[in-house]
């Protein structure tokens, strides 16, 4: 029983992932309140949970805000840019739903195909920008190709995204559960997936320091942040 509770035990360490977990989803939370925010918090999230997964994790909140405000600025623009083309898609929604005008099968086939490309651009914008210093305009480009190039896991992460959206509409009463893991679980799973997407961009050997104190800068992207 004593060894079932030892501090180094599979069921503690689990625990204190959860505890992590937890911590980290009402940090989210906390930092989209003001909604524009919303891009840096899942920067900082995904840089954070990118280290557990590489087993390379450090202080979690200085981690947290450490990335936060080095990549606010990138990540607020690409934010904008999703909420820009949801308001795009939303409008085309309510015009196709209200306006009564009949609209080709194929346009509504194409415009379904543009959206599921955008998404699975989108769920590896902020991981590829927690992980890799670049430009806004390589990001993009390296989302997309991540993207396309894994097709299969680009799907699985589409999934864990819409599944607690899924469940606030299926399952209201497990609404409790999504309040306090609906964020980071699903980030802490995709990042353990993008680990592995990613270490085929990486450099072959790179030099490791104390956590969250440097960082790699590249031209392309091709190496990734090891603060």
């Amino acid at each position: 029983m004593d060894r079932f509770f030892a501090i180094d035990s599979p069921m503690m360490r689990f625990l204190n992932r959860m505890a992590d977990l937890l911590m980290l989803n009402f940090l989210m939370i906390f930092c989209c309140v003001p909604i524009i925010t919303t891009g840096a918090a899942f920067t900082a999230l995904f840089y954070v949970l990118l280290k557990m997964a590489r087993k390379e994790e450090g202080y979690l909140f200085r981690g947290f805000f450490k990335s936060f405000k080095q990549n606010f600025r990138q990540a607020t623009v690409l934010w904008l840019l999703m909420l820009l083309i949801t308001a795009v898609y939303v409008g085309d929604y309510l015009i196709f739903t209200y306006s009564g005008l009949e609209i080709p099968k194929v346009v509504m086939i194409l415009i379904l195909a543009v959206a599921i490309m955008v998404m699975a651009v989108a769920v590896y914008i902020f991981p590829v920008l927690a992980r890799f210093d670049n430009t806004i305009k390589n990001t993009v480009k390296n989302s997309f190709f991540m993207a396309f190039l894994n097709l299969p896991k680009t799907f699985l992460l589409m999934l864990l995204f819409l599944l607690p959206i899924a469940i606030l509409f299926l399952l209201p009463q497990y609404g409790i559960v999504v309040i306090m893991f609906g964020i980071s679980l699903p980030a802490y799973l995709s990042a353990h997936i993008c680990s592995g997407i990613f270490k085929k961009f990486e450099p072959e050997a790179e030099q490791v320091k104390t956590d969250y104190e440097f960082s790699i800068n590249t031209d392309e992207g091709n190496e990734g942040k090891n603060e």
